[in-house]
Parts: C-alpha cells; sequence; structure tokens
C-alpha cells in the first residue's frame, strides 16, 4: 500500500492532463465570446447592407 501511495503521489500525468483540460476550456471561452460578439457585428453589417439594397 505505501508503494501505490509513493507512486500516486510522484504520478504528474494526471496534474498535466488537467492543466491542459484548464486551458483547453479558456480558449474556448475566448473563442465563443469572440464569435458572439463578431456575430452581432457582422448581423448589423449586412442589415444595413440589405437596407441598402432594398432602397
Amino acid at each position: 500500500m505505501l508503494g501505490f501511495a509513493k507512486r500516486f503521489h510522484e504520478d504528474r500525468s494526471g496534474a498535466t492532463a488537467i492543466e491542459y483540460a484548464l486551458i483547453a476550456s479558456l480558449i474556448a471561452v475566448v473563442i465563443a465570446g469572440a464569435v458572439g460578439a463578431l456575430g452581432a457585428q457582422l448581423s448589423t453589417t449586412f442589415t444595413g447592407v440589405a437596407a441598402l439594397f432594398s432602397a
């Protein structure tokens, strides 16, 4: 049992996987926010262009 506890304490692969998962989730949140902001701006732009063609 002591050997298992020592190996578990020294194993860093789980911590590394969690760190990569946190970084990936942070990047996903930033991308989602950017897409939302860009989407709203594009919608406004295309609505203006469509209004110009309709006039």
